[in-house]
């Protein structure tokens, strides 16, 4: 009996306590930062670093931007032919040492700018991570890495990863150098950033700071305490070490990931972005250098076609796209009517951006975790709408911001 009214009287207690709220789970890791000509100014910073530590978030803390690699690596090159040291337009095979031609077009040499415009006829469908110890030429030797659409240069647009990994590995050919530490020394050095490639040049502090990024499932997707150093950071095959001081410049930059693993915070990103709308007094790009990469720009829109606009690439040419509201190249993330150059970047359940308006609008370098994969797959193109959600709200915020 008193077993059954202690039990009345717990029940009794529950029903006039109210129970503590629950506790309102912290929103996904997001940052974005506006910039222009003269400023940088972060907006929007919520959600841990990392859910075990419960670090909060911070405007500048290092994350993998994904692809937006891909435009610091065009950046690279460009700078790197400003120096003397290679033609964008002369056939990689003379600077990776051995010849690089689609199974399907041999007699059609495949050039930098070619594959960082992704118009060489590559394909993903071989995959496009070489590990240390593995070799690239012996992917490319695999036909699956090709498609058919075309010699290079004019076959058609197709997003390949692959490409990336020849690109690095050619200008380490070139410049002798490490492609890690050729970025450093070409992109972030003179723009005054901290930044790396897969962890191998970021210091102790960068480290502390990483954000770990999670799908949207809540499952760790990479960068946790233990993808860092002083564990292995680089892709190592199966029996190799992972010795980064034996590897040899010019054999498989694959390993640095120069597709999509640049990390850098956001105020970083922006800088660089900043130094972009600068170079024409800042001399980052030589007038050739510039002319170049705006002109493989406009020539991808003028050679556009349906299929391409559909995938969201509706221009694009080394390594950055035109976002514009008008037809036929409808963008689906900026509602503003200001045309934007730049890259996205998806993966591990993050979406990232770097936009350039070189007109008077606001430019922007952001990143959101926990995104769910795009319907199509990776890379197949087009904003998801928590990132349209995301630029309407940074559009709101800088018009509010006093000029």
């Amino acid at each position: 009996m008193m077993r059954v009214m202690l039990r009345r009287l717990i029940t009794a207690f529950a029903l006039i306590i109210p129970l503590a709220p629950a506790a309102a789970a912290p929103p996904p890791a997001t940052v974005v930062v506006a910039f222009d000509r003269e400023a940088i100014t972060p907006l929007v910073v919520e959600g841990l670093a990392n859910k075990e530590t419960g670090r909060a978030l911070e405007a500048n803390d290092p994350v993998r931007i994904a692809s937006i690699s891909k435009l610091i690596m065009a950046l690279t090159a460009l700078r790197l032919m400003d120096e003397g040291k290679v033609d964008l337009d002369r056939d990689v095979s003379d600077y990776l040492g051995w010849k690089l031609r689609s199974p399907y077009h041999p007699d059609s040499a495949v050039t930098l700018t070619h594959l960082l415009s992704h118009r060489a006829g590559l394909s993903d469908a071989a995959g496009y991570i070489i590990p240390l110890g593995d070799s690239l030429e012996a992917k490319l030797a695999d036909p699956a890495a090709w498609r058919d659409t075309g010699p290079s240069g004019e076959a058609a647009f197709e997003y390949a990863n692959l490409g990336s990994p020849i690109v690095a590995t050619a200008l380490e050919a070139v410049s002798g150098e490490r492609y890690d530490r050729l970025v450093e020394r070409l992109v972030f050095r003179p723009l005054g950033v901290k930044a790396c490639l897969n962890w191998t040049l970021c210091d102790a502090d960068m480290q502390a700071r990483a954000v770990t990024l999670y799908r949207d499932t809540g499952e760790v997707a990479r960068d946790a305490p233990e993808d860092l150093p002083p564990n292995c950071t680089i892709p190592v095959a199966e029996g190799a070490a992972c010795d980064l001081d034996a590897y040899v410049p010019g054999t498989n930059a694959s390993i640095f990931s120069p597709q999509g693993g640049v990390r850098i915070g956001m105020v970083d990103l922006a800088t660089i972005g900043r130094g972009l709308l600068l170079m024409g007094e800042n001399r980052f790009l030589s007038q050739q250098g510039m002319r170049l990469w705006f002109g493989e720009i406009a020539a991808a829109a003028d050679r556009h076609t349906p299929g391409e606009t559909a995938a969201g690439f509706c221009a694009y040419g080394l390594a950055a796209y035109l976002m514009v509201d008008e037809k036929p190249c409808l963008d689906d993330l900026f509602r503003d009517g200001s045309g934007r150059i730049g890259h996205g970047g998806e993966a591990y359940g993050l979406r990232s951006g770097l936009w350039l308006s070189f007109e008077q609008a606001t430019s922007f370098a952001y990143f959101t975790t926990e995104v769910p994969p795009p319907a199509g797959g990776e890379d197949t193109g087009g904003a998801d709408p928590r990132e349209v959600e995301l630029m309407v709200r940074a559009l709101a915020l800088t018009q509010q911001a006093p000029e």
